[in-house]
């Protein structure tokens, strides 16, 4: 239950310091890469006492605050129905909030998952799906807060590595916002869907002939030599977007804190975003326990996994990334010391899924009605494992949290279920499990009596199944 105190601690408009993860070292500013100027290590934004700041009104006490942000979703003021900017109490203050940067994000569903319950045993299984936000993935919500502190900033010039979903928030929130937008991205390596959004929203898009990290090495560098403001999740802002998930969660869920939240891993932003607002609303008083934050990876881009099991979590086990799953294709994660850091102090887990294993998760998902691109996919494959290795108990509450949508990658989507994703590399007992997910369209002569037969052969199947 949360705390039900009616005061709780107040601070002054703006108040937030940007904090060495590193040496811990304190400045009122960030540098243009982001990077702390004794360690080079990355910084988080802090707040004074409680990790809140307050806008023009005072925090008050906890039960006033749920309240406020619930009474915001029925205003139609700009900022009020975003459902990142509704949650201000705890981001850093715009000296303007009206003129915030947003497409309305956030306020995504969380979805009752039946038919998913019903393969893993978890009765209390839901999903979070970030893909519903503007540009199809949870990186809205933290571009609408880092690009308004941009435009605040007075910067012309946006930019990004990007493996798809990225780029594609980042131009949609420039193009909004007035600013010009630069995305670098691996040539070859990102689905056209997403690269098609980055092209329509007006950017800049330069495909170079390496891989993520290759362009995140460059744009760091970039940064420190051009008047270009960096959007990647090395710009703690971006963090503190994204972090809002977590109080829109427990919202949605009348501030009872599920026993799990499972997440995709990449560059590991969104992870360390999600703990670090648990840690926020534990400290506010507005949960008193913590669930516990899992991230997944898969198996051909697992640094984090790596690092934790060879690393002792100290040391950065950077990988040559290889998966289907391109939105989580990074093998050297920025933010791998923040996501280590969320995993101790939540008492999660970290594991790692083979390709068959995603797509048959993301058949799965699909098969609920509600879908998911690939990397998403490997929050449900990871709750198998946790559930065989006991982490996780069937009778607990689990939340995965879908980060992108199904439209964002439809070639993988294609290939599955037209038997051309693995070109015959899976076992006999993955490929019959597989089979039973896909659903290959069916070419048929122009006749009725064709549809008949197609439809009455479909009722014999589901009748065997």
């Amino acid at each position: 239950m949360p705390h039900t105190s009616t005061s709780a601690p107040r601070v002054r408009q703006s108040e937030f310091r940007f904090r060495c993860i590193g040496c811990g070292d304190v400045s009122d500013r960030a540098s243009q890469n982001f990077r702390c100027s004794r360690c080079k290590d990355l910084l988080e934004i802090t707040y004074p006492q409680w990790s809140v700041s307050a806008t023009s009104f005072p925090v008050k006490g906890v039960v006033e605050l749920q309240s406020t942000w619930k009474q915001r979703r029925l205003s139609s003021s700009k900022i009020d129905l975003s459902g990142v900017w509704r949650f201000r109490e705890v981001l850093p203050t715009l000296e303007n909030a009206e003129q915030s940067i947003t497409l309305r994000e956030g306020n995504t569903p969380l979805y009752e998952t039946p038919r998913c319950s019903r393969i893993t045993g978890v009765p209390r299984l839901f999903a979070k799906h970030q893909g519903m936000n503007p540009t199809g993935s949870f990186k809205d919500t933290g571009m609408t807060v880092a690009a308004s502190f941009a435009r605040q900033a007075g910067f012309r010039w946006v930019a990004c590595a990007s493996t798809g979903n990225t780029s594609a928030s980042m131009a949609a929130y420039a193009a909004r916002g007035g600013l010009r937008s630069l995305v670098l991205v691996p040539e070859g390596k990102i689905s056209w869907s997403k690269l098609s959004q980055a092209l329509d929203y007006g950017a800049v898009t330069c495909q170079l002939h390496t891989d993520f990290d290759g362009c995140l090495r460059l744009l760091q560098e970039l940064v420190l030599r051009a008047p270009v403001y960096q959007l990647n999740s090395i710009n703690p802002f971006r963090l503190e977007g994204q972090k809002t998930l977590a109080f829109e969660l427990l919202e949605q869920l009348d501030w009872q804190p599920p026993d799990h939240i499972i997440v995709p891993g990449g560059n590991l932003g969104n992870s360390s975003a999600i703990g670090k607002a648990l840690l926020e609303m534990r400290d506010l008083g507005l949960i008193s326990r913590l669930p516990k934050l899992s991230v997944i990876q898969a198996e051909g881009a697992n640094a984090l996994v790596r690092t934790l099991r060879e690393g002792a979590g100290k040391r950065l086990m950077n990988v040559n990334a290889e998966t289907r799953a391109t939105a989580i294709r990074i093998g050297n994660p920025a933010s791998w010391k923040k996501a280590v850091h969320v995993l101790e102090a939540t008492g999660g887990s970290c594991e790692q899924v083979s390709e068959v294993e995603i797509a048959q998760a993301k058949a799965e998902i699909g098969a609920e009605g509600i879908g998911c691109e690939p990397a998403s996919a490997v929050t449900l494959a990871g709750l198998k494992k946790l559930l065989k290795q006991g982490f996780v108990k069937p009778d607990e509450s689990v939340v995965l949290v879908l980060t992108g949508n199904l439209l964002k990658d439809p070639d993988y989507t294609i290939e599955f279920h037209r038997e051309g994703l693995f070109q015959g590399t899976v076992h006999e007992d993955e490929s019959a499990a597989l089979k039973a997910l896909r659903h290959p369209p069916i070419v048929l002569d122009a006749t009725l009596d064709a549809v008949i037969r197609t439809l009455e052969q479909a009722d014999q199947t589901d009748s065997h199944g």
